[in-house]
């Protein structure tokens, strides 16, 4: 165990071989503790000159940690896509073939494109300049003193210092050690803490989970272990999504029916039909365009972007796009307490000496206990401002040995020698930890207990190694040191957001459950009053389940199983979100479906976690929830629409096929009518409010409405062109045909478009209205009807196309709430 000391003047050195004198009186300096005089170190860092050498030599941290892809990654990713490339060399030939009109598709694609191109740059903004705010600092000695830089900034053999929660961010050799504990789970899948000591390796991508020390820099840059690892985790990504691999899984199976059924319409229009070749070529490709549903793609990413900077506003870091469509899915939200319903600091409300304890003297070594850790947890911060070290009437004392906060142990210690020369030894930590079963003093903890306060035992122990097993054994209770915590204003009414949406809350915390309950309980959390002490938390993954199912608050959880818990509710199909700041939500963190972290917690919390509040507030996530909801919610709803595109245009050409006739439409009626029915109005739904909760199986769910609709509306317009096949000869037969069936493709489309617009608000009827004006608008203005060819002939037809896509309405309505009935909403 490395000893430690303070000087009369508040410094701390080092004393390896020997102790030093503890001034209690002296006035702490309020500088970083490590902050000192080359003398006061072994080892003190490089010098401005030697810096500069090894910047010169190429010998610095330089990997690009990117929180997005670049311009150049974006603009290829929009523009060089599948679809892209077949519709490209359909525009390319309409363009030598027909009218500029037939060509319209090409240019919608290229503005659809260039949005996607500048609405993920405008997210790539956002979301740089947040991470550069939520980027930590790591704290380096050069010429002797302590000073943060930017990770990229390191240099080879650069002295890192370290303290609980803080990550390895290069790869290094230890160099001081003051039981340091390192978290090796994020590399090694080990989660137990390994003791580190001077000249033991530490690998970047651990963290500390207690003790202090500082490395030296052995590997930086690329040579890492964990370079390219941290370099993919922060990542812009659309990877790793049921929406998006939703949309993949349809994308392909559209390719699959595409190709036989746009051969087969080649050969019928270019070799069966004797036409006119430019003609036929025309009305081949206004059968193939529309089978593709490119923009679903475009306009999922634009909704993804589109939240990203949503979120950013509300000082929202999102790490990982698919988060904001995680948490949406979220039925589970476990909180840590302390730092999530809590605010980090505590207040000292009471200490009651037990035991017959003199008060002067428990003070004097609280106060010794604050100045024996130079990086004190929020409990000891507290005992450190109500007892700062420059008041007391003893003149020195001591530290001999000293044992920082482990959450696995739930007790920190220090040994001391006092002013008299006489040896005590202290513990500080959980009672019911410290204190045996059935001990008199838990009786009077638990009364404090239900009133929400928290409450540690000052202990004094034998002498002996403070970080033995049984270290607490034959402890004398000394003192309650009783401790109020700073509710955070807002964490009420988020309580009420998460059980409003029917999503269940569990207060998982490493203190007692009972005052975890009270705190939770002050809160408003629904059943608050069933809590639980994790040590009588069942082993078994099922039963763990079942209780954590039946209770909502837990206390006196290990990291471990925090980890536990979190896979327990998994298991029985919950999506899990976890939140925390400390290096002992780490764990649970990287298991769960969604990590949550404080901008303020650990450096450790921050780099595994999905999404991190920057702002410390608990209050910003139900702005995240109903992001997501409304991204997933849309896209559903906007998906159904693209493929009910999809189907009856597939099914058209194979009618059109089958019977041998010419295909119906040019490129510029489809164009018209996907802008009309899809394009404009899938926009703004996409971007509307929506606060349905996500369900799963997208696929299943876009299909089982897409596919009837695309087939109510094939058959339709199919028999109105039919019929207008009879009803119209001579010449200008075929254009009269073409108007007659794009009224009817039209008005039928137009009611999906009403069925997914619904539930009906003011704008969604007049977005509805609006794009019926559009056509109406076309159908009188004469040299629009020029443009796009279209020009109903007569009134009996025209009306016969009107009655069949009522009918088909009719049809639509059946059939969609014959699926809503049979398979749910």
């Amino acid at each position: 165990m490395t000893q430690r000391a303070l000087d009369s003047s508040g410094e701390q050195t080092p004393g390896p071989s020997r102790p030093a004198m503890i001034d209690a009186g002296a006035e702490l300096d309020p500088v970083h503790p490590m902050d000192l005089p080359p003398s006061a170190h072994d080892a003190t860092g490089l010098t401005t000159a030697e810096v500069a050498e090894r910047v010169a030599r190429g010998e610095v941290n330089d990997v690009p940690v990117r929180s997005s892809r670049s311009v150049t990654e974006i603009v290829r990713a929009n523009v060089f896509t599948r679809f892209n490339l077949i519709i490209g060399v359909l525009w390319v030939i309409m363009l030598f073939v027909a009218p500029i009109q037939d060509s319209l598709f090409g240019f919608v694609i290229v503005a659809n494109t260039g949005i996607g191109i500048i609405q993920e740059w405008r997210a790539k903004k956002t979301l740089d300049s947040l991470a550069v705010i939520g980027e930590a600092k790591p704290t380096v000695r050069r010429d002797g003193k302590a000073a943060e830089i930017s990770t990229h900034e390191i240099v080879l053999g650069d002295v890192v210092e370290l303290g609980p929660g803080d990550k390895v961010v290069v790869d290094g050799t230890v160099a001081e050690a003051d039981s340091l504990e390192v978290d090796e789970s994020l590399l090694t899948g080990e989660a137990d803490p390994v003791l580190k000591r001077p000249g033991d390796p530490v690998m970047s991508g651990s963290f500390v989970v207690a003790g202090g020390g500082a490395f030296t820099a052995t590997k930086v840059g690329r040579e890492a272990y964990a370079a390219q690892l941290a370099e993919e985790a922060s990542r812009f990504t659309l990877v790793h999504s049921e929406l998006r691999s939703g949309i993949s899984t349809i994308l392909k199976y559209v390719t699959w029916m595409m190709v036989p059924t746009a051969i087969g319409l080649i050969i019928s229009q270019l070799v069966v039909k004797d036409n006119n070749f430019k003609d036929s070529v025309a009305r081949t490709v206004g059968g193939i365009v529309p089978m593709i549903p490119e923009g679903l793609v475009l306009l999922t990413s634009v909704a993804f972007a589109i939240g990203v900077v949503r979120l950013g506003r509300k000082q929202c870091l999102v790490q990982e796009l698919p988060a904001i469509e995680g948490l949406a899915r979220v039925d589970v939200v476990c909180l840590d307490k302390t730092g999530t319903l809590t605010e980090g600091g505590m207040d000292i409300t009471e200490v009651r000496p037990l035991n017959g304890s003199d008060e002067a003297y428990v003070h004097q070594v609280l106060r010794s206990l604050g100045s024996s850790d130079p990086r004190p947890n929020a409990s000891l911060q507290a005992i450190i401002d109500a007892y700062p070290a420059g008041e007391g009437t003893a003149a020195s004392w001591t530290v001999t040995d000293a044992l920082p906060f482990s959450s696995a142990r739930k007790y920190s210690g220090a040994a001391f020698t006092e002013t008299d020369g006489t040896s005590s030894a202290w513990l500080l930590g959980a009672p019911d930890v410290l204190l045996p079963e059935g001990d008199p003093t838990l009786d009077e903890i638990e009364h404090l207990n239900q009133q929400g306060l928290r409450v540690l035992l000052l202990a004094r122990v034998p002498s002996g190694e403070l970080d033995a097993p049984d270290a607490a054994e034959g402890d004398v209770p000394t003192a309650l040191v009783v401790l109020e915590q700073r509710l955070r204003p807002d964490a009420a009414e988020t309580l009420k957001y998460f059980a409003q949406q029917n999503v269940a809350t569990k207060v998982i915390s490493g203190d007692n459950a009972v005052s975890v309950g009270a705190v939770a309980g002050k809160l408003g959390l629904a059943g608050a009053e069933n809590t639980l002490d994790a040590r009588k938390m069942p082993t078994d993954p099922d039963d763990m389940a079942t209780a954590m199912e039946q209770n909502a608050v837990f206390g006196r959880v290990t990291p471990q199983q925090k980890r536990d818990m979190v896979a327990a509710l998994q298991s029985r199909g919950h999506t899990v979100a976890m939140t925390g700041d400390g290096v002992n939500d780490v764990l649970a963190l990287k298991d769960a479906d969604i990590g949550v972290s404080m901008g303020s917690g650990s450096e450790a919390t921050r780099a595994v976690a999905q999404i991190v509040l920057l702002n410390n507030s608990f209050a910003t996530l139900p702005s995240v929830v109903a992001e997501g909801r409304r991204v997933i919610g849309n896209i559903t709803r906007v998906a159904t629409l693209f493929l009910t595109k999809t189907v009856y245009s597939v099914l058209l050409a194979i009618l059109v096929v089958c019977t041998q006739v010419e295909y119906p439409f040019l490129p510029r009626h489809l164009t018209l009518l996907s802008t009309l029915t899809i394009g404009v109005p899938a926009f703004f739904l996409a971007l509307a409010p929506n606060k349905e909760r996500a369900q799963p199986h997208f696929v299943r769910r876009v299909m089982r409405y897409a596919i009837p609709s695309g087939v109510i509306a094939a058959t339709a317009t199919f028999t109105t062109y039919l019929v207008a096949r009879h009803h119209y000869a001579g010449p200008g037969a075929l254009e009269a045909e073409t108007s007659a069936a794009t009224l009817t493709l039209f008005l039928t489309s137009m009611w999906v478009l009403a069925i997914i617009a619904r539930p009906y608000t003011w704008w969604r009827i007049a977005l509805v209205a609006a794009m019926g004006l559009g056509f109406l608008i076309v159908l009188v203005v004469p040299w629009l009807q020029d443009f796009f060819a279209l020009k109903l002939v007569g009134t009996t037809m025209p009306w016969t196309a009107v009655g069949i896509a009522v009918a088909a309405a009719a049809l639509l309505e059946c059939s969609w709430r014959l699926v809503g009935r049979r398979f749910g909403a």
